[in-house]
């Protein structure tokens, strides 16, 4: 019973380690994500050569995967974040992450980004709260796009259709849903007003025009990007198996050892070890959950 209850003890304080790791700790990270990436975004506006009033704006490079490819601001949630090219656990990780196959920020179509909702600094964690008209602000190498929000909608992880064009210049954010959950996504539309706007866009709050009833929308996993619908991409099993094995390793050792030498010693000498390998297993098992949750 002794042994039951101290496994049983034992694994409720590394679930509760794990769940502060993704509440606070994956912030951290964030920030200091964001602080380079914000560096290397100024850095990049620096080097874009001027143009003459009235003529066309400067042709961006073209993105590359991870990069910070814009700034997004939403003044009512007081939210200002580095964009990056990609949807991986990975990018998703340091920003709100720009699905590659979806046309860039302020160009003709439908923009589309994802975010985390409650790890990794929570970008999108008050989505629910921006009503139709509140402003965004998408600041690229080109220009300032102004975007107003349209309509808030729940949809199933697999009903990636949200991110197709739907015949206007829109921004399509996507994050999941209820919070501390990946049962749901949660879109949040905003037709684009400048520079520019869309002469046929349908009024603020119009719902959006369902997918097409001739064929049934197929998951984004089934198209040539390879994404798990609204999901992003998840990392490998094998570095959390292996993390995994190591941490337990080391514990085991600590034990065994504890048992034949001064166990509070030994415990003083394995801690440091054991809190490391239990960090990096807590980084690769996160990577297996929904990129942006």
């Amino acid at each position: 019973m002794r042994g039951v209850g101290k496994t049983l003890i034992a694994s409720g304080v590394l679930i509760f380690l794990f769940v502060a790791y993704q509440l606070w700790g994956t912030g951290l990270a964030e920030r200091r994500d964001q602080r380079a990436l914000r560096d290397q975004f100024a850095q990049r506006l620096s080097t874009v050569p001027s143009t003459a009033p009235g003529g066309p704006p400067p042709t961006a490079a073209a993105p590359i995967p991870g990069d910070a490819i814009a700034l997004l601001r939403v003044p009512k949630l007081g939210l200002e974040k580095a964009v990056v090219e990609g949807v991986g656990v990975e990018d998703l990780k340091k920003a709100p992450g720009h699905y590659p196959d979806t046309p860039m920020p302020g160009e003709k179509g439908n923009s589309a980004i994802a975010g985390h909702r409650t790890t990794y600094g929570a970008p999108f964690g008050d989505l629910d709260k921006l009503e139709p008209g509140d402003p965004i602000l998408l600041q690229t190498q080109a220009t300032t796009f102004r975007y107003e929000v349209d309509h808030l909608r729940i949809v199933d992880p697999s009903e990636s259709w949200v991110l197709d064009d739907a015949g206007d210049d829109r921004l399509t954010l996507t994050t999941c849903h209820p919070k501390f959950s990946a049962a749901q996504r949660m879109i949040v539309v905003a037709k684009l007003t400048s520079p520019g706007t869309v002469a046929t866009a349908p009024a603020v709050g119009t719902p959006p025009t369902d997918p097409p009833t001739t064929e049934a929308p197929r998951p984004r996993s089934e198209r040539a990007d390879g994404l798990a619908g609204l999901s992003g991409e998840r990392a490998a099993r094998g570095p959390a198996v292996a993390w995994g094995t190591a941490t337990a390793l080391v514990w085991l050792l600590a034990w065994v050892a504890g048992r034949r030498w001064n166990r509070w010693l030994v415990y003083l000498a394995a801690t440091p070890v054991f809190l490391v390998a239990l960090f990096v297993f807590f980084e690769n098992f996160s990577r297996l959950l929904p990129a942006n949750v």
